[in-house]
């Protein structure tokens, strides 16, 4: 992969010289919209070439592209399917924005290299300039009808943690930023070329730009959620900004009761169903995750606790969930299971629950009454760094770009990519 990447660069400096620097490129795996798909379909506008002599290219024609054993297979709409030896890549004749490769309807810009992965299904990784790159990730980080403002504090902090991930491949979920190829929209693709280039650092380093959807009225640091050196830029105090996002939800104690249960029925498996469904799905993901079978109906959950013990931004760090559920083998033999998480990190916990429900650590109350429980809280995600939420309303309140980063990341400094100050890690 290194080898087309070295390529793209080398064709993209030629058709523009001068106009980036050639290590600034990112290379991410396309997962987000593609999934884990045998088969997935193709169609280009522009000239596109492969290293493949025997492949030539129409644009506006549709293809698909499908792997079989191991092997990866193209074919022309209306033609026999032909077989590709190793990975398929595509370069376009020249980088532009009327050079797209269309995936599954989804256009992207730059190279694109489908390699088999896990054997089975098909992976694309998109290989383009950083600062398109950007223009792909901002408007589906924050909402683009937002503050401009708001926009380009977003983008520095989504430019500033690519960088810092340039040397690796990434891919277009949560996992690192979610991107959206070329569906750019006007005002982030503004906000991406009015601060071209522009990063944050502290001590003439790259920072970690987390950021949350909302904080919750209270800022954490780093340590607090991921263990590792506190820094110093990632302080905890009250954030007068955000709107707090107060949350709540409840859930049943006894989802499913077996002496309700009609065994005489022979579709009696089927027709069980969980009160809490959303709740209890996300618990069943969890069970699947850990080992046993994806068939499985939650029983009920005789304990869900938190400790008292809450870290100095008012957090709670501890909790106790019990699960006693039914699982289907796949002959058919039905099981009883239970698991018993007991005093253990909460990051444990809010997974089964689904971090759409459980939304944040600053837990208000946990009460249980008439056989369910109830939580209520402040926030959505971990509290690290800049509120998305935060920063809306502080552009809103006439503030700068430069005082959101000074708010959120304290202590920073704004820079350009290309100053020679920076130093980048190894």
């Amino acid at each position: 992969m290194k080898k087309i990447i070295l390529f793209f660069i080398w064709t993209i400096i030629i058709s523009f010289p001068g106009v980036m620097y050639a290590d600034e490129m990112v290379t991410v795996k396309l997962k987000n919209h593609i999934g884990e798909s045998e088969t997935i379909n193709l169609e280009f506008k522009g000239d596109y070439f492969t290293f493949d002599p025997t492949v030539q290219l129409e644009e506006g024609v549709n293809y698909s592209l499908s792997v079989k054993e191991g092997t990866l297979s193209i074919q022309k709409e209306g033609d026999k399917k032909q077989k590709l030896k190793g990975a398929f890549i595509l370069i376009p004749s020249q980088y532009d924005e009327e050079h797209q490769v269309l995936i599954d309807g989804r256009p992207y810009l730059g190279a694109m290299e489908f390699i088999i992965e896990d054997e089975s299904f098909i992976r694309p990784v998109n290989q383009l300039p950083l600062e398109d790159y950007l223009k792909g990730v901002v408007p589906f980080e924050v909402f683009s009808t937002w503050g401009m403002e708001t926009l380009k504090a977003q983008t520095l902090a989504a430019r500033t943690y690519a960088v810092s991930k340039i040397d690796q491949v990434i891919d277009d979920t949560i996992s690192y930023q979610v991107y959206g190829g070329y569906t750019w929209d006007e005002k982030t693709t503004k906000a991406v070329e009015d601060t071209k280039g522009e990063v944050i650092t502290f001590n003439n380093r790259l920072i970690e730009t987390f950021y949350s959807a909302s904080n919750g009225g209270i800022t954490e640091n780093n340590a607090n959620v991921w263990g590792g050196k506190a820094m110093g830029y990632f302080p905890i105090k009250e954030d007068p900004y955000d709107p707090t996002h107060p949350w709540e939800f409840t859930l049943h104690k006894n989802q499913i009761l077996l002496e309700e249960i009609d065994w005489t029925n022979p579709n009696w498996w089927n027709e069980l169903e969980e009160k809490n469904v959303e709740i209890t799905d996300s618990i069943k993901r969890w069970l699947y995750r850990n080992g046993y079978s994806n068939d499985i109906k939650v029983l009920s959950i005789p304990e869900f606790a938190l400790s008292d013990q809450q870290l100095a931004s008012k957090r709670s760090i501890k909790g106790s969930i019990k699960v006693e559920f039914l699982y289907r083998l796949f002959e058919g033999t039905i099981l009883y299971g239970e698991v018993s998480l007991k005093d253990v990190n909460l990051n444990r916990i809010r997974p089964m629950i689904g971090g759409t429900i459980f939304k944040s650590y600053l837990i208000d109350s946990l009460t249980y009454e008439n056989e369910q429980y109830t939580m209520k809280g402040k926030g959505y995600g971990h509290g690290v760094g800049m509120s998305q939420w935060g920063a809306h309303y502080m552009g809103q309140d006439g503030k700068s770009y430069q005082e959101i980063i000074a708010h959120y990341y304290p202590g920073t400094k704004i820079l350009d990519i290309s100053s020679e100050a920076i130093v980048r890690a190894k």
